[in-house]
């Protein structure tokens, strides 16, 4: 599938479904003050509406914990490229160091264990000392490593192929699948449908604009993503590498490109720590919904509710790591293996139906007075087109997209 076409599909999910569905999260979010499940109760109660819509927040933590499961054991693949990137010499190829790595269940267990104690402790040290503080760092760290990546696969890739690649749509084998990866990779990078906007939203300040710092976090979001498209590309269409390769692309491909490049044992590292960065960012975003509503509920302390949830994403971690080699023809929905079952679950149903669930819920069932009290003073027009996309463009959209993948 040519890159330009997932891109634009891509785009478009931001913007027709995207952004809409971020500001009724905030909304939600702002309005309680709670985590994702008693935010649902809360203003369910608020707008006179059944108190089972809470639901949507139960869904949303069940599958940040689903994803947080397989994210980790990549992330940690992450972590361990830092350093075979740094001692790597192009003695053993990359696909069979890659192969090295993923056959090793101990290795893979390892370094997913790793990451998940990094994510528990920044989560556990609360909003402001853990992950106020870790926003603080990780995202200048991020920018600065995505800028320096970016120019120096300009100077040293192949930039218009690139160009062509990422920018030159060929609509020729989009399929609904495309529609539903496209979709899929919209909810998970801006994290919807998983409770972590409204969990954030819970923290937001009442003097900031819901509507600009959705379009502001949605703008930033997908620059990042295209960054990163230029920062990788470039360097796989100058050493002839095979762009359509799954995480191959990044753990096969990259690194021999940096076993081919001057200062490669330099960048290689610096690129799976950019990597590593942007995961740990994500995973602090994936378990937090889950640890603020058991330390809300009083039923632990934050720290033992990180510590808790953590260990039962571990356990369910294992599972990923082993599609990799020992269970790799174990079939747990269709052909899909552990992981790819998991990544199904969580990315491709729960995330967009949690999204979905949430438009309807604001567009057609929460009470307009406490929409316009959150929102404040806003341009009629842009409310009128929001109110519009949230209501019907979005969940109409969703649901086609699923009837067309599963009918």
């Amino acid at each position: 599938m040519e890159g330009g076409a997932f891109v634009l599909i891509y785009l478009g999910c931001i913007l027709i479904i995207g952004i809409p569905i971020m500001i009724s999260e905030i909304i939600l979010g702002r309005r309680s003050g709670n985590s994702p499940i008693n935010a649902m109760r809360y203003i369910a109660h608020e707008s006179n509406r059944s108190s089972s819509w809470q639901i949507v927040g139960w869904s949303g933590i069940f599958a940040g914990i689903l994803i947080l499961s397989f994210y980790s054991v990549i992330a940690g693949i992450c972590l361990n490229y830092i350093f075979i990137s740094a001692t790597s010499s192009g003695a053993i190829s990359s696909p069979e160091q890659f192969s090295n790595v993923i056959s090793s269940p101990i290795n893979l267990i390892l370094w997913h264990t790793v990451f998940m104690i990094l994510t528990a402790l920044i989560v556990s040290a609360g909003i402001k000392d853990g992950i106020g503080r870790m926003v603080k760092i990780l995202m200048p760290l991020l920018g600065f490593l995505m800028i320096f990546m970016v120019i120096y696969s300009i100077i040293n890739g192949d930039f218009s192929s690139a160009m062509s690649f990422l920018f030159a749509p060929d609509f020729s084998n989009v399929t609904s699948e495309t529609f539903l990866q496209a979709m899929g990779q919209a909810f998970f990078s801006l994290s919807l449908g998983m409770g972590s906007i409204m969990a954030y939203g819970a923290y937001m300040p009442k003097e900031q604009k819901v509507v600009g710092t959705s379009f502001t976090v949605a703008s930033l979001d997908t620059l990042i993503a295209i960054l990163a498209g230029l920062a990788i590309f470039p360097i796989i269409f100058a050493f002839n590498l095979e762009p359509n390769s799954g995480p191959g692309l990044v753990f096969v491909s990259m690194l021999s490109a940096f076993n081919q490049m001057q200062f490669g044992q330099f960048i290689g590292p610096l690129f799976f720590i950019l990597l590593s960065v942007a995961a740990l960012s994500s995973s602090i975003s994936l378990l937090e919904p889950g640890v603020a509503y058991m330390s809300e509920e009083n039923i632990l302390s934050r720290k033992g509710s990180a510590q808790i949830i953590s260990f039962f994403v571990w356990i369910l971690g294992i599972g990923s790591a082993l599609s990799f080699n020992i269970w790799s023809d174990f079939s747990l929905i269709g052909d899909r293996n552990f992981l790819d079952s998991m990544d199904f679950i969580a990315n491709q149903i729960l995330l967009p139906l949690g999204g979905m669930l949430i438009a309807i819920f604001v567009g057609w069932f929460m009470k307009k007075s406490l929409i316009e009290d959150e929102l404040g003073p806003i341009n009629t027009y842009l409310y009128v087109l929001w109110r519009f996309f949230v209501k019907f463009i979005a969940p109409a959209c969703v649901g086609y997209i699923f009837y067309r993948q599963f009918f």
